[in-house]
């Protein structure tokens, strides 16, 4: 354990995405607690949301491969090319797969509420497809300014 702590805090480009992303759970959750007045551990491992994780994380690790490395790098180009990737499949297919889960759990429970059948395979033990799986672009955006400021916080080491 103690390689393991040495290894994450002597690693800026690691230890700063990690905490960008643990920041981001947990302004998840607590923004969940104060909208629904309940709190829903799942938000804090769970996809979807505001903020996004995923943008906190690959942003912070874009800007803390900046700062170590500098913009004209192959390490930020990657970096960079990769944050792009994640944000956009955020808002694109992620959040068209959540919204095709809303409209399919609909379906189904208008479908259960007209049949009368208990062993309906289509909800079996009363379960849901998950709809919380992408973000919209301001959740992206948020995502992305906490992880941004979180590798500017943090000093290049």
């Amino acid at each position: 354990m103690q390689k393991l702590c040495g290894f994450l805090a002597c690693n800026y480009i690691l230890y700063v995405p990690l905490l960008s992303w643990l920041a981001a759970q947990i302004c998840k959750t607590i923004i969940d607690l104060f909208l629904t007045g309940k709190l829903d551990l799942e938000r804090m491992f769970g996809a979807g949301g505001m903020p996004s994780a995923h943008s906190a994380l690959v942003c912070s690790m874009t800007i803390a491969t900046a700062r170590k490395f500098g913009v004209s790098s192959p390490f930020f180009a990657f970096a960079f090319i990769l944050a792009a990737i994640v944000m956009y499949d955020a808002m694109g297919v992620r959040r068209a797969a959540g919204e095709q889960a809303k409209v399919l759990n609909r379906i189904v429970d208008d479908w259960m509420n007209e049949e009368d059948d208990e062993e309906n395979p289509l909800r079996e033990n009363g379960k849901r497809l998950k709809e919380k799986v992408g973000h919209t672009p301001f959740e992206v955006l948020s995502g992305a300014l906490l992880g941004i400021l979180m590798a500017m916080i943090f000093p290049v080491t």
